[in-house]
């Protein structure tokens, strides 16, 4: 005889993952995290340079701003880079079979368009460059860990000069 299991799996909705997303991105653009904007503060006091002293100044007050006014902290929104850890008894609730991606994504072009940040993804980069107008797709790293939760961590990655770049092989 085998033993009774009882195995229960926790659901996240489609929805509630895309919500999330799409807040975490406008937060990742408008947002210094609090530890950083202290080290800059903290870096402004300790600075003999008027002009370095000056800069990290600037740097802060343009983090007041953006929080304050719900701006991006930097013109460049760049990539939307999602971390993701999904407990091994968590799984996406949805429709239609879509996946967890799929609701990443969603929210991530939610997010770029509700909070009016910069579109900047390319669907083919090395050939047609044609921008998708979304944002999307995301660079999304997905582990699985033990549990039932699902953490969701997004960061935004400026391009700068990375953005006209590419290798050819002649």
């Amino acid at each position: 005889m085998f033993p009774a299991v009882l195995h229960i799996v926790r659901y996240v909705d489609f929805e509630k993952i895309a919500e999330t997303v799409e807040s975490l991105c406008t937060a990742a653009c408008y947002e210094l995290p609090e530890d950083v904007l202290k080290a800059l503060e903290e870096a402004a006091q300790k600075e003999s340079s008027a002009r370095a002293a000056r800069i990290l100044n600037q740097l802060i007050e343009n983090a007041r701003q953006a929080s304050a006014e719900k701006i991006p902290l930097c013109q460049d929104t760049g990539l939307a880079v999602v971390f993701v850890e999904q407990g091994s008894e968590a799984a996406v609730r949805a429709h239609d079979g879509q996946t967890l991606f799929d609701a990443i994504n969603d929210g991530v072009a939610r997010g770029y368009q509700k909070g009016y940040l910069r579109k900047s993804v390319v669907a083919d980069p090395l050939k047609e460059r044609n921008n998708t107008g979304s944002n999307t797709p995301a660079v999304i790293h997905h582990s699985i860990v033990p549990g039932d939760k699902l953490k969701i961590t997004v960061m935004a990655k400026g391009g700068g000069a990375e953005n006209r770049s590419r290798l050819l092989n002649r």
